[in-house]
């Protein structure tokens, strides 16, 4: 266990603390950059902006001089009794900021609408994260952030990104730390991928009871209460305990880790597991762990499954393979299929419903929302516009399960052709899905050509279709690995799990 900064030798917690202070104080009145602090809601960064907060309104009023932005990232996908957390935080640091006139301003950042969680997962079939195919982290989490602090490098020229790392955390974070130690002597290291971006680690030093002991010496100065986000870790917590630490032997709760609910880079999500098993009050996110669990899988027929509730092949129609523990080539599985995206969706407004029926009916007024209209609406557009799944089988999917219609775009390329048009296909394809389609899009293109005078194109549009279905079943293309073997060796095979080695 790492020593704590608040030991005898370095005297009363007070002093330590005044001392940090004093140090952040004379960092902030050094130059005109404006600081950006990284905000979780967590204890780590709960302590960066308590402190960043104590700095500057003990300053003069006429020596705040610069900007403190404080941003944090909704996933959309986020714990829902952590963003709550989270966006509570917000708003009470806003408020209290603007009553006392400190120029310090919090921020919710989302990310794009086409990089969301559910419109990649439902809208484009990118099936669940793992760890080589981990697509979710740029996307939901760096990419909002990462524009936000552009934005003020673009303004200001510089910025000083406050973060709450401490090396403590893991072996990993401490050797990194370490690393960028030993390189660099500047107090302010620049940011490996953002230029004029350069990072302060105020509690690098600091141990975890150091962190559990200032925040409980010192309460929170936007009245979001501390002993509540110790109560949240305990709740995250399997023994449901979070005690302040006297010495090695006694147990603390910083191990609990809160995240995205859809994790699948995680064997298990502990911390939601936790709650529920903890406090019968939040046993609501029952159906969410069970969406999760669902997402993942842990055995070999689990795999089995996976593999065929996904493509073949890639969106564009290409084939990747692999070497798989036998030896032998096989294909590397795509996006999901429209019968997995649709049951899927399915799931997640089915689960959105129970809940919100739940809190209607003990009067608790939460409204919870698993999947906004926003992306609902992208997700139809892709189905129908880039998958050309003109069956438009959303906004029957929402009356379904939410019991009334669903209001949103009026598509002409949907009503192209008729469902009894639609049906029939089916019926003459049989089981055989990518014939299906194959034959649906084609007319597509040709009724949508026609529908506008013009033949200009529609042969290259015929043929892009073609080539996105060379192979309408997956044991044609097996054959034809077998049949062309020497050529097929030639191809760099990832010789790693088949779902591991996803490309879309």
């Amino acid at each position: 266990m790492p020593k704590s900064i608040f030991s005898s030798k370095k005297g009363s917690v007070s002093k330590v603390i005044n001392a940090k202070i004093k140090e952040m104080q004379e960092d902030y009145l050094a130059d005109k950059r404006p600081w950006v602090i990284g905000y979780s809601g967590g204890k780590d960064s709960t302590v960066i902006t308590q402190l960043t907060w104590m700095a500057v309104e003990q300053l003069e009023p006429a020596k705040r001089h610069k900007p403190v932005y404080i941003v944090t990232t909704d996933t959309m996908v986020e714990n829902p009794v952590v963003a709550i957390w989270v966006e509570n935080s917000i708003n009470k640091i806003n408020m209290a900021a603007k009553n006392r006139d400190l120029p310090i301003s919090a921020h919710l950042v989302k990310p794009d609408l086409k990089d969301r969680f559910w419109v990649q997962l439902l809208g484009r079939g990118y099936p669940s994260p793992r760890r080589g195919f981990r697509w979710c982290t740029d996307r939901l989490k760096i990419r909002p952030s990462t524009n936000f602090i552009k934005s003020r490098v673009s303004k200001y020229g510089d910025v000083i990104l406050l973060l709450g790392v401490r090396s403590s955390e893991s072996a990993a974070r401490s050797a990194s730390i370490e690393k960028h130690r030993k390189k660099l002597s500047d107090k302010f290291q620049p940011h490996n991928d953002l230029k004029n971006c350069y990072i302060s680690s105020p509690i690098v030093d600091w141990s975890q009871d150091d962190v559990w002991q200032f925040l409980h010496k010192y309460p929170n100065p936007w009245d979001h209460s501390n002993q509540e986000l110790q109560a949240l870790y305990a709740a995250g917590s399997e023994d449901n305990e979070c005690p302040v630490v006297v010495d090695t032997s006694t147990p603390s709760c910083g191990s609990s880790r809160f995240g995205c609910w859809v994790c699948t880079l995680v064997t298990q999500d502990k911390s939601m597991s936790a709650m529920i098993q903890n406090d019968q009050d939040k046993e609501w996110m029952l159906p969410l762990l069970k969406i999760r669990d669902s997402l993942d899988f842990k055995s070999d027929e689990d795999r089995k499954k996976d593999k065929e509730s996904r493509e073949f092949v890639r969106m564009n129609g290409k084939v990747a393979f692999y070497k798989n523990k036998e030896e032998n080539i096989d294909v590397v599985h795509g996006p999901y299929t429209f019968e997995k995206r649709t049951e899927l969706l399915e799931k997640i407004l089915s689960a959105e419903v129970q809940i919100q029926s739940q809190f209607d009916q003990e009067g608790k007024g939460q409204n919870i929302s698993l999947i906004d209209k926003e992306e609902l609406e992208e997700i139809r557009r892709i189905w129908i516009e880039d998958k050309k799944e003109i069956e438009d089988v959303l906004p029957k999917i929402y009356k379904k399960i939410k019991g009334k219609n669903y209001e949103g775009k009026s598509y002409r390329t949907a009503s192209i052709l008729d469902e009894g048009n639609l049906n029939l296909l089916q019926t003459l394809c049989g089981d055989n899905r990518r014939e299906y389609e194959l034959v649906r899009n084609m007319l597509v293109q040709e009724m949508k050509l026609k529908s506008k005078g013009i033949r200009r194109g529609f042969i290259d549009e015929l043929e892009n279709e073609l080539s996105r279905f060379t192979y309408i079943e997956k044991q044609e293309v097996l054959k034809a690995a077998s049949d062309r073997q020497g050529l097929i060796e030639t191809i760099e095979l990832t010789a790693i799990n088949d779902y591991e080695g996803v490309k879309i």
